[in-house]
């Protein structure tokens, strides 16, 4: 690499970190969510912004290939897994025993029903203007079936956090059946991407190795190999956890340090690689028994990797989504109107219908569907890696995008105003002590 690509490597970076963080503080300001406000940053600088008013800047700074477009693809890449681990992390402690009839009966409701009509909506459109170049009409049909059935766990996490409620029953609820959802999800999105990467590198992998090579053996294989591969990583995580015997500290000692947790991070990701599963879900898998290992106290290498990962790598890699964002060439205004209204309803709809199965008041499970149908970073995420992939042409990949951000955006709107009207209470499980020994304490929009 030469001094002047180095150049323009490092001014790229830079650029995308200082509007990442500019415009997600901004957005955070005005309790937004800040992801959002990181996806705008990007897209001042692409093709949308920069793109028409210096396009020959824009061409020189964010090149589509080359060494100079590698440095920024690898720092996004390894966004991506970071926050795919620490979403994983963050799910250490959400399930509660007595929730657990109501949290599976809302799961099932809220993402096989949206999940089947996402099945269905694609025998509706023409997947000729959908397709990307990888042509697999199979891996298109199990993305849009994903991307009106997913939930967001950072985002709406997120949200919740900033607006005071998150120890209170509805958020544990929320966020229970969100890691269901995300975890059923996630190893149909490996499945789909998978059988795409194996036709597209058929030289490299076990599946070649296999002589796997129709399309029918090679869904078997990939769905079989993701499943496989979650069995195998709880199993790994149970017996670390017997070996510790969750001891106070236990998450600190030298298996626990910031260098091993990448080490096995990206380990694991590169053997998803060469078994075919996505190297996200591999990814989420650690975070996910990561978390559990450690039975819910979060350690320091945990929080040190969480803070830097958050200052750089994540608000980079959304950053570069709003990079990839075409809105002059790539936005189809009535497709997009149309799948986040039918993706809306799907996913409100079977969720209160769910919460209503359990005997949740009206009023809470309005708010349990609005919540859960806010589809944040993981929308973002399934966008991404079909859009890599070549499952989804940049017209989808847009309209995949702006639902995510649309629907974030819904949720935090209705959540703060539920929260002005006094509609939450803090759980006494998770509240901590108040200063005169009481544990149940009223939370107001400050977060009081």
């Amino acid at each position: 690499m030469s001094q002047t690509e180095l150049f323009r490597v490092l001014a790229a970076l830079a650029l995308l970190l200082c509007a990442a963080h500019g415009t997600g503080r901004l957005f955070a300001r005005f309790r937004q969510p800040p992801v959002i406000g990181e996806i705008l940053g990007g897209l001042l600088l692409g093709p949308t912004v920069l793109g028409q008013v210096l396009p020959r800047a824009e061409a020189w700074l964010f090149p589509s290939e080359g060494p100079v477009a590698f440095g920024p693809s690898l720092v996004y890449q390894l966004g991506m897994l970071l926050l795919m681990f620490t979403a994983g992390a963050e799910m250490r402690t959400v399930f509660s025993r007595r929730d657990g009839r109501s949290v599976a009966v809302i799961a099932l409701a809220g993402m096989a029903v949206p999940f089947v009509i996402g099945l269905l909506a694609v025998r509706a459109i023409d997947t000729d203007a959908l397709l990307g170049p990888a042509g697999d009409v199979t891996a298109l049909t199990l993305v849009l079936a994903c991307a009106i059935a997913v939930t967001s766990i950072p985002v709406i996490s997120r949200i919740m956090l900033d607006l005071g409620i998150i120890r209170t029953r509805f958020a544990r609820t929320v966020l229970s059946v969100a890691v269901i959802e995300d975890v059923i999800l996630n190893v149909i999105i490996s499945v789909a991407l998978g059988m795409v990467a194996g036709g597209k590198e058929s030289g490299f992998g076990l599946a070649h190795s296999l002589g796997i090579t129709s399309a029918n053996a090679s869904a078997a294989y990939h769905s079989v190999a993701s499943v496989a591969f979650f069995a195998l990583m709880a199993l790994v995580a149970m017996v670390l956890r017997r070996r510790t015997g969750g001891r106070s500290g236990a998450a600190d000692r030298p298996l626990g340090t910031v260098a091993v947790r990448m080490v096995v991070l990206l380990a694991v990701s590169a053997s998803c690689v060469y078994l075919g599963v996505a190297p996200m879900f591999g990814a989420f898998v650690v975070g996910l028994l990561s978390g559990m290992a450690s039975r819910g106290a979060e350690s320091a290498s945990l929080g040190q990797l969480r803070g830097f990962a958050a200052g750089f790598f994540i608000p980079v890699y959304f950053a570069t989504v709003g990079l990839k964002l075409d809105l002059v060439h790539s936005f189809d205004l009535w497709f997009t109107a149309g799948f986040i209204l039918v993706a809306c309803l799907a996913k409100a709809l079977s969720a209160y219908a769910g919460a209503r199965m359990t005997d949740r008041p009206k009023g809470e499970s309005l708010d349990l569907a609005v919540a859960l149908n806010a589809r944040g970073g993981p929308g973002i995420v399934l966008a991404t890696v079909s859009f890599d992939a070549g499952i989804v042409n940049a017209s989808l990949f847009t309209t995949l995008v702006l639902t995510a951000i649309v629907t974030s955006q819904i949720a935090g709107w209705w959540l703060e105003r539920a929260v002005s009207r006094g509609v939450f209470v803090t759980d006494d499980a998770f509240a901590p002590p108040a200063r005169d020994g009481s544990a149940k304490v009223p939370v107001n929009a400050e977060g009081g």
